[in-house]
């Protein structure tokens, strides 16, 4: 065994020293390998979204959305609601929603979060660590709200990480996670059932703007 794992490394570090010639050096990897959209980005994110149990609102601005927010929670009787970004949380109070009662997602009905950017093609939601809801809020949470305006929308998903890029240069987050509906397994017996290892539910409330 000492022997085979010496082997390997020296073939390791003998590829190091001597570099294998990209083979197609000429290819361009910034190309889109999939076509690009025939319509409008908000339309194909709702139409993917939804495909994957996503649960989509557009809302003409803030105070639209707070009013239609206020009607899913009334309906829902979610009496426990949790937002950890005081920027968000500060615009909704101002628009006339008050329900954060809950102080942490253990005792929580719903979170609301905002995102990095969506993306169109997949009907994903790019979140990150850097905000201040954090790495667990959209994973533990029993419904996951994102708020996200249209200005956040790209195509594809090299687009949302270009965002994050350009937004935070070389101090990237430590996480970067897709989240593309509410969480989903086949693993038992082949058969799909939602809300094993995430939330339940997945709302996207998208502002124009």
């Amino acid at each position: 065994m000492t022997n085979s794992r010496e082997n390997i490394l020296n073939k390791i570090r003998q590829a190091l020293v001597n570099p294998v010639p990209v083979p197609f050096a000429g290819g361009n990897t910034s190309d889109n390998v999939f076509l690009p959209s025939v319509q409008e980005l908000e339309i194909e994110f709702a139409e993917n979204f939804t495909k994957l149990l996503g649960k989509f609102s557009f809302c003409a601005n803030l105070n639209e959305m707070a009013s239609n927010l206020q009607i899913l929670a009334t309906a829902r009787n979610w009496s426990h609601i949790l937002c950890n970004e005081d920027n968000l949380k500060q615009q909704l109070s101002a628009s006339g929603f008050t329900n954060f009662t809950a102080t942490d997602l253990a005792s929580c009905d719903a979170a609301i979060t905002t995102c990095e950017s969506l993306v169109a093609r997949t009907g994903s939601m790019i979140l990150s660590a850097a905000q201040q809801s954090g790495r667990s809020t959209s994973v533990y949470a029993p419904v996951h709200i994102c708020i996200a305006y249209t200005s956040q929308l790209v195509y594809d998903i090299k687009d949302g990480l270009q965002l994050i890029k350009t937004k935070y240069g070389a101090n990237l987050p430590s996480l970067i996670t897709l989240a593309t509906g509410p969480s989903r397994t086949a693993d038992i017996e082949k058969t799909l059932v939602v809300g094993v290892h995430g939330p339940k539910e997945v709302f996207c409330f998208l502002i124009d703007g």
